[in-house]
């Protein structure tokens, strides 16, 4: 009974010292990640702060399209357009929207005016043509030698037929419709020619489009005298406004968001020029012993339609080669 009595003193004191021990000795804990549960405690601390601090001082700005204002007078060649009737503002008003807001073609435009304007401002000033037929070539192609899906080529965008009338040389070796001074001055030519006919340089652009014996037919039928009075085909109803629209753009850029500075133009290539009066078998050849490339040849004289230029009759072609 007595060693009964010692064991269970023992027992009582083993369980007072576990339990002293238990309180003094702290709680071991896995410290594997540690490392990486402290860093995550701080970078949320840190977005707390962060967007805390952000509600405070970003401001929300919403996104808006808003419309496009009109100019109070506009003309054409000096001519003017009445966009004081509903149907001319409306259409005019279209196109200048569509132009402002496809922000990539018309930056694009306006940078390339500032590489092909300058010469082509000059040729129209030779012939006499009012300088807003430069906004015309924009309408056509965009400044770009393309070729529409009626086979319209160039820059002006002529049919071989009106090509060859107006004295550019069209055939599998050359074609002038990719030159950028013959086509012009064939431009030129077929404006003259239109306005003498139509007694106007805005029914003289629009017959660029559709023709000018169609242009007159309809004129007689409509017993209209103007191209705002007249009901046309969509894509000739366009034409006008779209010139328009791009000469507003072009004249004032700033006030349609467009802010370029010269050194954002494009700037007219440089070059030398050689005039040909014989055939040339090889114009990889002819490139290189004029110290260029058969690419450089190209860019420069697009016109070029072949690796080679046959010239029985002696004919003078200048070729641009660069500086």
């Amino acid at each position: 009974m007595k060693n009964w009595s010692y064991y269970m003193v023992f027992f009582l004191a083993g369980m007072l010292i576990m339990l002293l021990i238990q309180q003094y000795v702290p709680e071991q804990k896995d410290t594997r990640n540690s490392g990486f549960l402290t860093s995550s405690k701080n970078v949320n601390k840190s977005n707390a702060a962060i967007s805390k601090r952000n509600v405070n001082t970003t401001k929300k700005v919403k996104q808006e399209a808003r419309a496009v204002p009109s100019p109070d007078e506009l003309n054409f060649c000096g001519e003017e357009v009445p966009l004081h009737i509903q149907d001319v503002h409306e259409r005019f008003d279209r196109e200048l929207l569509i132009n402002t807001y496809w922000h990539s073609n018309t930056i694009q435009l306006l940078k390339l005016g500032g590489k092909y304007f300058p010469r082509i401002e000059e040729i129209l000033k030779t012939h006499n043509i009012p300088q807003d037929f430069k906004y015309l070539v924009l309408a056509e192609s965009g400044l770009r030698n393309v070729i529409s899906p009626s086979n319209a080529v160039g820059y002006w965008q002529f049919l071989e037929s009106t090509a060859k009338e107006y004295g550019l040389e069209v055939n599998h070796e050359v074609d002038e419709r990719y030159h950028l001074e013959r086509s012009t001055k064939a431009a030129c030519k077929y404006l003259q020619d239109a306005k003498e006919e139509l007694d106007s340089w805005t029914l003289a652009a629009a017959s660029y489009n559709i023709g000018k014996p169609r242009l007159k037919k309809e004129l007689k039928k409509q017993q209209a005298d103007s191209y705002y009075e007249l009901y046309l085909n969509r894509e000739t109803a366009r034409y006008m406004f779209r010139i328009l629209a791009l000469k507003e753009l072009f004249e004032q850029p700033k006030s349609y968001g467009f802010y370029l500075g010269e050194e954002d133009l494009y700037k007219p290539r440089k070059f030398r020029t050689v005039k040909v009066d014989t055939s040339l078998d090889d114009l990889a050849g002819f490139a290189r012993q004029h110290n260029t490339n058969y690419k450089q040849l190209k860019l420069l004289n697009p016109w070029l339609r072949d690796r080679s230029l046959t010239n029985a009759e002696n004919k003078e072609y200048i070729i641009k080669l660069p500086i």
